[in-house]
């Protein structure tokens, strides 16, 4: 059996179409080459099969096998599987410390400290209206002056406990438009199960759908955000997910798990806003202490004010409800019937430095001391994933220079088919003209 004529012509042709469709792909990555979330990709060539001929040979009736060119086998997204799973954890991480930072630093700047209109300094100027009403203890406007920064001190506190009570709200609106009806995680697991759909379909219709996955992977980037997330492969390119200690996944394939119970430690977004919610959590406690700033207040000044107390407030809650019970008349500068005594003045004027401020002072320390810890997580955390996304932009970004070196490549293999399909032909040519004869 010879080997057939055209059979050439058609190994010429392979190298073509297959040099053409790689050309398509690395015009595809240089098109993408600055798209967000775009993975690079490759043509995988393989040779074809061959044709086996079983007697080639006159001489010893040995046959041969016969190259038939070269083919695309699939057009593959370029990716590491552990770096993009070490990158989600880095993007969680990312989410947490970013979540708790924002929170601290709400709180932290509703302080106002220092500055002349914070606590501290309403706090001194309270003990200084008392030192001066203890040297003039029958001056009607050194008593109202007293009323004054005692309802200034009163309004802060209010302020700090509303500042607290708001940061809650937020954090607990945040957090529901993150888990709760139609919020973040539900959104992009619908969205996530609507492309394992799609994905799929193109697998078993033998395509590769590498656009669809990387959209699907741009929304796992966005979960990992808000939570911890575990992805599983199935067969025909559909993953389910994980997602922050759920009891069952939260997308299987096509189908979609959602509302669900948290477990511990969610991580992310979610995690963080949490940890700051929930109750007996991070702001229940700061109210506590607030609290307990705001009653040390009231209670060492009324202990001075043994007939009528200075202050009132609801225990549990004396931050938001401390009010001055007082009045310019009422006031005692000393035991009742010793006029000119300023004892309980002098007392009061000397809490100054005392165990309300000392409080204070931790509260703000302690406050202070957490932000700057969040803020030095997230640099951290931040650090890590940049450090990620750089190794996976090595990995799965498109580099210029790269696919240009490619692009001549390629174009040089395609030259060389184009000049053997030429070639060929020019044979063909040559035997129909001059002998009218073509070999099958």
């Amino acid at each position: 059996m010879g080997i057939p004529t055209l059979q050439g012509l058609q190994t010429a042709l392979s190298g073509l179409l297959a040099g053409q469709e790689a050309l398509d792909v690395v015009g595809q990555n240089i098109a993408n080459a600055q798209t967000p979330g775009y993975t690079r990709q490759q043509a995988v060539l393989v040779t074809n099969p061959p044709i086996t001929i079983p007697a080639l040979s006159p001489n010893n009736g040995r046959g041969a096998i016969l190259g038939t060119g070269v083919g695309v086998e699939t057009i593959q997204r370029i990716h590491d599987i552990y770096v993009e799973e070490a990158l989600r954890g880095a993007t969680t991480a990312v989410g947490y410390a970013s979540a708790e930072a924002q929170i601290l630093e709400a709180v932290q700047r509703g302080l106002n400290e220092p500055s002349s209109a914070g606590l501290a300094t309403a706090l001194s100027n309270f003990w200084s209206a008392w030192n001066n009403l203890a040297s003039a203890p029958t001056s009607l406007a050194a008593r109202e002056a007293v009323i004054a920064a005692a309802k200034e001190v009163t309004t802060i506190l209010h302020g700090l406990a509303t500042n607290l009570q708001e940061a809650q709200a937020n954090a607990k609106a945040a957090l529901a438009a993150i888990v709760g009806e139609k919020g973040s995680v539900e959104t992009i697991a619908k969205q996530v199960a609507s492309l394992n759909g799609e994905i799929k379909l193109a697998v078993e219709a033998g395509q590769q759908p590498n656009e669809l996955i990387d959209k699907r992977e741009a929304l796992l980037a966005q979960l990992a955000k808000l939570g911890t997330v575990v992805v599983r492969e199935r067969p025909e390119g559909a993953i389910n997910v994980s997602f922050a200690g759920a009891e069952k996944p939260i997308v299987e394939e096509a189908t979609v798990n959602w509302p669900q119970t948290l477990g511990s430690a969610p991580g992310g977004e979610v995690g963080a806003l949490l940890a700051f919610t929930a109750p007996g959590a991070r702001i229940a406690q700061l109210e506590s202490r607030l609290n307990q700033v705001a009653e040390t207040l009231a209670k060492t000044v009324n202990a001075n004010q043994p007939e009528k107390p200075f202050f009132s407030f609801t225990a549990g809650a004396a931050a938001a409800t401390i009010s001055v019970a007082a009045t310019a008349e009422t006031i005692q500068t000393g035991p009742a019937g010793q006029a000119g005594n300023t004892e309980y003045a002098r007392a009061i004027a000397g809490l100054r430095g005392g165990e309300a401020e000392t409080l204070y002072i931790a509260y703000v320390a302690g406050i202070g001391k957490e932000t700057e810890a969040a803020q030095s997580a997230l640099a951290r955390a931040e650090a890590v994933q940049g450090s990620l996304a750089k190794e996976e932009q090595t990995i799965s970004g498109v580099s210029i220079d790269e696919e240009m070196t490619n692009m001549i490549s390629l174009q040089r293999g395609y030259e060389a088919s184009a000049r053997v399909l030429t070639a060929m032909d020019q044979m063909l040519e040559t035997l129909i003209e001059h002998t009218g004869v073509v070999g099958l």
